[in-house]
């Protein structure tokens, strides 16, 4: 496999967020706009997100690994899989892409460059949602990348797909994704005031997701 440098490592990661938080946000003003049927709405961007995800992580996963996710990142980061130097640059990127993304797409739809979400997503039932979200997300992505490489990018864009439709919080799972959908005021939004919590709840899921799938993934003690 090729070894890419860390800038273009970095601008993989950007442009990746980037791209994700465009299907998200512009899937969602798409839908929003076409019906006033709030479950087809949220079909159609859980269905747009889920097939914008592994399209990005078949054709970039080779370039950065394709996190698109700090929470990923992070849990790579742990496993001594991604240096813990260049841990900040990846989530860096990944935040300033996420805002490109939602940015390109209030773009496309002539909407203001970037607005303040005001859609409410905030108690306990949310919290939980995303904490269960990102904990199946990175749980899903360390076991996947050890037994089934090949398809983890389908693997994952079926499971955010899913996600969407089982989680009460829609499954955000990606804190990256969580802040540049606080600047948008469309049907993908979230309240600045409620950003902190989900974050937390993410990076939890996430860290609880590294203990599990190591446990998981540890081999057997053969006896002498």
């Amino acid at each position: 496999m090729d070894t890419f440098s860390l800038s273009r490592r970095m601008a993989a990661e950007s442009a990746g967020t980037g791209l994700l938080v465009a299907a998200v946000v512009g899937s969602g003003i798409m839908a929003d706009r076409l019906t006033d049927d709030v479950a087809l709405a949220l079909l159609c961007n859980a269905i747009a997100t889920g097939a914008a995800l592994a399209v990005l992580i078949s054709v970039l996963g080779p370039l950065s690994g394709a996190h698109f996710n700090p929470a990923v990142s992070l849990a790579f980061a742990f496993r001594g899989e991604l240096p813990m130097g260049e841990l900040a640059g990846y989530v860096t990127f990944q935040v300033l892409g996420g805002l490109a993304g939602t940015m390109v797409a209030h773009a496309m739809f002539d909407l203001p460059i970037l607005e303040v979400g005001t859609t409410a997503r905030s108690g306990w039932p949310q919290w939980f949602s995303e904490g269960v979200a990102t904990f199946g997300l990175v749980a899903l992505i360390l076991i996947a990348v050890r037994v089934a490489r090949p398809n983890v990018a389908w693997l994952v864009g079926l499971y955010i797909t899913a996600a969407y439709w089982f989680t009460s919080s829609t499954s955000f799972a990606n804190p990256a994704v969580t802040v540049a959908r606080a600047f948008t005021d469309t049907f993908a939004g979230i309240r600045p005031t409620d950003v902190p919590a989900f974050v937390i709840a993410q990076l939890a899921g996430a860290l609880l997701a590294l203990i599990a799938a190591g446990w998981l993934l540890r081999p057997a003690t053969r006896a002498v």
